[in-house]
């Protein structure tokens, strides 16, 4: 499998519009909160960013627009991108399938001891592109994993 935090660009925009309007608020610190550049919680004194995120593929019924934080300013990103990230294997998460089109095909809540097993199921399907992963309590975007091409 292969973790993808948010895209380069995406957070280039956000980090420029950050504390501009209503979609892009700056905060000193936020503890706690799921970063989606590095795939870690922030810690205390970490400015971050809070902005509207849509990650789906396609344009259709299936594109949602939500809530995600990352850095203020640019991070080093994941510390690895093959496995599931530590800060967010140890709580349920919602997998939710897309086709590569950006419909859904399939999700299903996974515990922590099901989560690496579940998206390998998931991604066993040759019709799923990538396995969103997703907060339980708020149903928030965290991120995406696809199969690993290498």
């Amino acid at each position: 499998m292969r973790i993808h935090a948010l895209p380069d660009d995406v957070l280039a925009r956000a980090r420029e519009l950050a504390g501009t309007d209503e979609h892009h608020e700056l905060h000193d610190e936020s503890p706690g909160a799921p970063l989606r550049c590095c795939l870690r919680k922030a810690g205390p004194g970490e400015p971050v960013i809070l902005f509207r995120h849509t990650p789906t593929a396609g344009t259709g019924p299936y594109e949602e627009l939500g809530p995600v934080f990352a850095h203020a300013e640019p991070c080093d990103g994941p510390a690895t991108t093959a496995e599931f990230p530590e800060a967010f294997r140890h709580a349920p998460r919602i997998l939710r399938a897309y086709t590569a089109d950006g419909r859904i095909h399939g999700g299903e809540i996974a515990t922590p001891d099901t989560l690496t097993d579940r998206v390998d199921a998931l991604l066993d399907d040759p019709d799923v592109a990538e396995v969103q992963v997703r907060s339980v309590s708020h149903g928030c975007f965290l991120f995406a994993i696809t199969r690993d091409r290498a």
